[in-house]
């Protein structure tokens, strides 16, 4: 029953150019919108809906998701996609409308839950929020006090929200931010900042005429949707899509050319096309000599040479000449040719070469860093970044809008999380907290982990359940979450927060060359307030006792200090009502009248204020066509106060006790051409794309100070096929599943639910095995067993399994049992020593739900992480998850899904890569450099020692 949107309806931020979005419900009818009930069909029953537009959860893309609210029953229906929304304008892929199977999930966590017996023995009590708070926050107060401000630390994976955090731990003064970039995308990452101070690019996909995609990130990671989207577009308007991964992913499928190289590789590639780029000088050099610190290479590597940018050019040939088609062509183990089709296809990209790198390539391999430094290279020789069609960095299409009177940066440093060995890593070295806790570098006494479940998603997860079930290392583990995990059941208390529709968060990304401001908010509230119901907060309006995340964090903080005697209720305080606690609609109204640039015009003009705004769409458009920000020319209102320095860098005079910049140098402003003008620039130091690395140079690294190669630990040549040894692929992704979070999903598992090996029927025929098969894949620390599939999808010498499946539960009642087998751990040889064996796997139960008694699918799939030793990447910190492992048949005794591992042998590879690193200070005794991105970072003191 859509009714056609009448011409005074306001036009849409998504639905710009895209007709087909007036098949969405109009705006007018969002207050009571009638569709007939489908299941009373083939009878015509309407139902009045309450249509509330929200954000989706289930991946960082942060689609814009439209909820079906009854007014009857406050019950929600479905989700669809949001019309209003820029990124992903109305559509979503298949885990957007499954956030409804989250919502109505039969086991999921309703109350407040507290341990009673041993951690992970299963025993647990229902609890009050105030029982809870209150021993929650004396224990941080009492850590505060006694100046172990080290011992509180907040570990998040996927946070929903831009710079609240900053708030709570500023607050409370603690350097206590954990986060999982260093098993998703430190590596790329790290490679980015050094060219260009941003870290994650934007690619401009519609718009290209080249998309060049390493991994299979795009259409099986987070930009699945908003990404995929524009890809196709890209496509349609005659793009060249050229895919670089071993395996075919849904990506490669569609590409016009795959080359599925030998994993760790691909700088080797990339560095070949760029060798070719220079050597025929298919090159914007007008925007090589304006942005490339050109000088300062010539100074550094050839210092007798004339300081002119042709001959810059000249040695920059020279010095990439031995990066021939052939040499990739033996590291890759591909025809040179492919790759010299390759580079013909992107010298022709007349400066429209869209690309992303994300975790494959850059996450797997050591010095997989160099792939993203090889890639910005290439990108910038052909004059795309920044352009229409081309490249941007991601802080050109973001905005971190923040709350009302936020805290000054805290002045402490962290070494649990930013150690000395690791000053370059992107970001803090989360994989290495239990071992670091094992050799008593300190100590936690309240550990929050929050849309994080590390036992199952880290490398080595039982040297986590060592320490997590330690209360001599942990003294308090607070698992934040909705639903049961791995990591929660040793927990000492799980407290239910509410999933993307049951909360608020705000959000911005990368999704094409604009910028907007998401609105993640608790729809069954707003329908309240539509209908004109009571409540006092989230609590009131949602399943059980569920909360949500913003709510809790002002509450605690208000009883950590309940008489503002640490100075830390005052930053949890409302603007409009001195004295009292801020709500959180007081926290978004200041935001969005006070923080969102030009949000109140907008709204305005629709004579609502910005909140009314916000509730109302559910995102607003910020900026569209977002291009060069480098060349923004600088106001003498934003040079005031600074001078260039010899290099042409404008500089504000800084203080140690000043707050550093999220991202670039303190005190930076902009920097000044060679034609006189002044713009923004990077955020490096040089305010220019860095061709050269002095922070590399500084800190140790001099001969990695320009992009190169650094063959992988899992190169070819120490791989040992002969031997039985092959490189296993753990890191990709199936785009119905959503890491740990796909559990309580019955749609996806419905769509995905098998776990196979990717195998080259080439490596099967040597091993003997046939698909289904069991074989037993041996690691550096243990061994685990799989099915397999015998596929052409994978290069030989690599096989590949996904990383989503393998859950599992130790008691009844405490996991997801569309997904998660029973298990039980034993120690077969020694305290060090682990067997996880499944008891049981996936099968029909009774519940509310009376799909659940429908179960037809069997596999929990296999716990692949737990057999894999850290391998932390000296430079960037990322842990690099390819494994050189050993193939054979199931032993007699194996079972499916086994798993084994010594972690005495864990222990030893995480001191071999340990050994890998150099750990000096740099300049003037920084613990980091400033201009590296450091989440919730101290004042500028705080990096010294």
């Amino acid at each position: 029953m859509h009714n056609e949107q009448p011409r005074s309806e306001p036009v849409l931020p998504g639905a710009r150019n895209h007709e087909h979005l007036r098949n969405f419900p109009p705006v007018s009818a969002w207050d009571d919108h009638v569709e007939f009930d489908a299941k009373a069909h083939p009878r015509k029953v309407p139902r009045s809906y309450a249509l509330v537009p929200t954000t989706c959860f289930n991946c960082e893309s942060a689609c814009g998701l439209l909820a079906y609210v009854d007014k009857d029953d406050l019950s929600i229906k479905k989700l669809e996609g949001n019309p209003a929304h820029p990124g992903s304008r109305g559509r979503n892929c298949a885990k957007g409308p499954a956030t409804i199977n989250q919502l109505n999930d039969p086991e999921r966590i309703l109350h407040p839950l507290k341990r009673t017996g041993d951690r992970g023995a299963g025993q647990w009590r229902r609890v009050s929020w105030d029982e809870a708070l209150d021993d929650i926050a004396a224990r941080i107060r009492q850590a505060i006090v006694e100046n172990r401000h080290e011992e509180v630390m907040y570990h998040v994976g996927r946070p929903g929200e831009d710079g609240f955090a900053e708030r709570f731990l500023n607050a409370w003064g603690v350097d206590g931010h954990n986060s999982h970039t260093n098993i998703c995308s430190s590596g790329a990452r790290f490679g980015m900042t050094l060219w260009a101070g941003y870290d994650r690019p934007s690619p401009d996909y519609a718009n290209a005429n080249v998309i060049l995609l390493l991994s299979s990130h795009l259409e099986t990671g987070h930009y699945f949707n908003p990404h995929a989207q524009r890809i196709m577009e890209g496509k349609q308007g005659g793009a060249k899509l050229i895919v670089l991964d071993p395996r075919m992913s849904n990506t490669a499928s569609h590409a016009d050319t795959w080359l599925a190289p030998w994993p760790g590789s691909e700088a080797a590639i990339l560095l070949a096309i760029a060798s070719h780029l220079l050597r025929t000088r298919q090159i914007d050099e007008a925007f090589l000599r304006r942005w490339f610190n050109w000088q300062t290479y010539l100074r550094e590597l050839h210092p007798d040479a004339p300081s002119d940018f042709g001959t810059f050019l000249d040695r920059l040939e020279s010095d990439y000449a031995a990066y021939t088609f052939e040499f990739a062509a033996q590291e890759a183990r591909i025809p040179a040719a492919k790759i010299a089709e390759v580079a013909e296809t992107v010298a022709a990209c007349g400066g429209r070469l869209a690309s992303h790198v994300w975790r494959s390539a850059c996450a797997g391999n050591l010095g997989g860093w160099q792939v993203a430094r090889a890639l910005w290279f290439v990108l910038a020789l052909t004059g795309s970044i920044g352009a229409k069609g081309g490249t941007s960095p991601n802080g050109w299409n973001k905005l971190i809008p923040h709350g009302p009177a936020m805290p000054a940066p805290h002045d402490h440093w962290n070494e649990l999380t930013w150690p000395r060995e690791y000053p370059l890593s992107t970001n803090e070295m989360s994989i290495l907290l239990p071992h670091f806790l094992a050799e008593r570098r300190g100590r936690l006494e309240v550990y929050f982990s929050r849309v994080y479940n590390p036992i199952w998603t880290n490398p080595d997860g039982f040297t986590w359940m060592q320490q997590l079930t330690d209360p001599a290392k942990v003294g308090l583990h607070v698992a934040l979450t909705p639903t049961w995990s791995e990591t929660a059941e040793f927990a000492d208390y799980v407290l239910p927060m509410g999933h993307g529709p049951e909360r608020h968060d705000t959000h911005s990304y990368e999704t094409h060359a604009g910028r907007w401001l998401g609105f993640r908010q608790p729809v069954r509230r707003v329908a309240m307030d539509r209908l004109g119901r009571d409540y006092t907060d989230t609590r009131d309006t949602n399943p059980g006792e569920v909360w949500e995340e913003n709510e809790f964090w002002f509450e605690l903080s208000w009883r950590i200090d309940p008489d503002n005697a640490l100075g830390i209720r005052k930053h949890f305080e409302s603007p409009y009502r001195p004295g009292e606690k801020i709500t959180v609609d007081e926290y978004y109204r200041w935001m969005f009248e006070n923080q969102v640039p030009g949000l109140p015009e907008k709204a305005a003009e629709q004579g609502m204020t910005p909140l009314e705004y916000m509730r109302r769409y559910g995102v607003v458009e910020i900026d569209d066509n977002v291009y060069r920000q480098d060349e923004r020319e600088l106001t003498n209102v934003e040079l005031e106060g600074a001078e260039a320095d010899a290099d042409g860098v404008f500089r504000r005079p800084v203080t140690l006790d000043s707050a550093p910049p999220v991202v670039g140098e303190a005190g930076s402003v902009g920097v000044r051409h060679d034609d006189g003008s002044v713009t923004a620039g990077w955020l490096t130091p040089s305010r220019k794309l860095e061709v050269y690395s002095t922070t590399m140079r500084d800190w140790g690294w001099p001969e990695h100070a320009t992009p190169g190669y650094i063959r992988s630990h899992v190169a070819h040549s120490e791989i040992d096929i002969a031997a039985g040894e092959l490189v296993l692929v753990p890191t990709f992704r199936l785009p119905t599943l959503i890491h740990t979070r796909s559990g309580n999903a019955k749609y996806l598992n419905e769509i995905s639910n098998t776990h196979p090996l990717w195998l080259n029927s080439a490596d099967a025929r040597r091993h003997g095995v046939d698909t289904g098969g069991l074989v037993r894949i041996s690691t550096e620390i243990g061994y685990f067993v799989c099915r397999v599939w015998v596929t052409e999808g994978i290069r030989p010498g690599v096989c590949a399994l996904s990383h989503h499946m393998g859950r599992w539960r130790l008691h009844p009642g405490e996991g997801s049992r569309w997904v998660a087998g029973m298990v039980e751990l034993s120690h077969p040889d020694g305290e060090h020593t682990f067997m996880l064996r499944h008891k049981t796997g996936i099968a029909p139960f009774d519940s509310d739900d009376p799909d659940s008694a429908r179960i037809d699918w069997q596999d929990p799939g296999v716990h692949q992480n737990l057999a894999f030793a850290v391998h932390p990447d000296p430079w960037s910190g990322m842990h690099c998850w390819l494994q050189k492992i050993r193939l054979a048949p199931a032993h007699a005794e194996d079972r499916y899904g086994d798993v084994y591992v010594d972690t005495r042998r864990s222990r030893a590879v995480y001191r071999e890569w340990l050994a890998k690193t150099r750990a000096p200070l740099g300049p003037d005794g920084q613990r980091r450099p400033e201009f590296l991105m450091r989440p919730v970072p101290p004042v500028r003191r705080a990096f010294r020692v």
